[in-house]
């Protein structure tokens, strides 16, 4: 196949508090964890001053054995020749994370008890819409993590309740609860709410929040952002580049989808003549896209799915709750003629060792957040090489492992 010698990424990281930077500093952990494992040689620049989104320069090198010429079915461009030499390689990439860190801390910014009255908001709405009932149509383990956070937060809820008007419901007078309401209030504040943090409940009331507002575009300051990161995105893809790959996690998928659908609304050529990976990890695309209103993310899914140059690889995983596991996004969301993504099923066991796999599995957002995280074994799916190896990243939608840089 043709290795990649220059390559431009564009990366939606998922909700998380993390700034470009921190986001920058994971990426050279998990890379630093996928040159180890694989063998290859690494170097990652330092932040390009004033850039905006934040970006940096990975260089990769390192020696094929045996390379044949052939390729993935659609996955490559063929050799002319082939060369069962070994062939040294070098491959530039240039990263560029287009984070929502703001509105991640925005979000979280209000009080307790504000936080908490927002989460059961976007809660109604998202029922008001149908989107839960999509949720368990389409994945049920989705529909529960949708639940979950506000039915643990609504039983300490009632709960606190109960110990408030526990003196009068037993018989005693009203003044009782001079101290029975303070052990609710305190019970409430001192054991629910920290106890809840190991679920990260107000988190997802936050994120549920912005899904709300990324399905129903009626946030002005959302709308305003997305079309300036469209802006921002644009100068990147005037870069010079064998590939360019789309990137994105989680909640960030909805974003990458919204701007990249921007851009193909402002400009319907934008990617003639470029090679563009679209590769959505672990996607929660159809979290804002099932609800009744999300018509504008339906219809830029579609712009996506039906752009010739662009190729969709869609990265599932089966011990991941958070995404739509075997669920065809593209026809979901309305457009059943349009060219499929690509679905990648990997399983994050084959990724960690099982004493490493064994700590996490309990703790979905951290299975959750391992496709973008570095491995500790060889396996078909290195977020690192599909972003700054020397491999097409369209590779990795058939991932013998042969194709992979033993």
């Amino acid at each position: 196949m043709r290795l990649i010698k220059k390559r431009v990424v564009l990366h939606f990281p998922g909700f998380e508090p993390l700034d470009g930077v921190a986001h920058r500093a994971r990426y050279e952990r998990s890379a630093r964890q996928s040159s180890t494992v694989w063998g290859y040689s690494l170097e990652i620049g330092t932040p390009d001053g004033g850039s905006d989104p934040l970006s940096f320069e990975v260089t990769t090198s390192g020696a094929v054995t045996g390379a044949t010429g052939e390729a993935a079915p659609g996955a490559a461009e063929a050799w002319p020749g082939e060369d069962p030499a070994p062939a040294a390689w070098l491959t530039k990439s240039r990263i560029y994370m287009v984070d929502h860190d703001m509105f991640v801390r925005r979000l979280r910014s209000g009080n307790t008890l504000s936080q908490i009255v927002a989460g059961f908001r976007s809660c109604a709405q998202i029922m008001l819409e149908g989107g839960m009932r999509r949720y368990f149509r389409h994945a049920w383990r989705f529909g529960l993590f949708f639940l979950f956070p506000f039915l643990l937060t609504g039983l300490a809820i009632a709960l606190t309740a109960l110990i408030a008007v526990a003196p009068h419901s037993l018989g005693f007078s009203l003044w009782h609860m001079l101290w029975s309401g303070p052990l609710a209030l305190c019970f409430f504040i001192f054991a629910f709410l920290p106890f809840s943090e190991r679920f990260h409940t107000l988190h997802l009331f936050a994120d549920w929040e912005m899904a709300v507002a990324l399905g129903r575009m009626h946030r002005a300051d959302f709308n305003d952002w997305l079309e300036e990161r469209a802006s921002a995105v644009r100068k990147a893809l005037d870069e010079e580049a064998d590939e360019y790959v789309i990137s994105s996690h989680s909640m960030g998928s909805n974003v990458a989808a919204h701007v990249i659908g921007i851009l193909l609304e402002r400009e319907p050529e934008i990617f003639k003549g470029k090679r563009v990976v679209f590769a959505t990890l672990g996607s929660a695309i159809l979290q804002c896209a099932l609800l009744s209103s999300a018509n504008l993310l339906r219809a830029r899914v579609g712009l996506i799915a039906r752009c010739p140059e662009i190729s969709w690889l869609d990265v599932q995983c089966l011990t991941d709750s958070i995404n739509f596991y075997k669920v065809p996004v593209v026809a979901v969301c309305g457009h059943p003629d349009a060219r499929p993504a690509k679905m990648l099923l990997i399983r994050v066991k084959q990724m960690l060792t099982r004493e490493h796999y064994r700590k996490i599995r309990k703790d979905q957002l951290r299975v959750h957040r391992q496709y973008v995280l570095g491995p500790d074994l060889k396996a078909p799916f290195d977020f690192t090489l599909m972003t700054s190896g020397p491999m097409p990243a369209s590779v990795f939608a058939y991932p013998e492992q042969d194709r992979l840089p033993a």
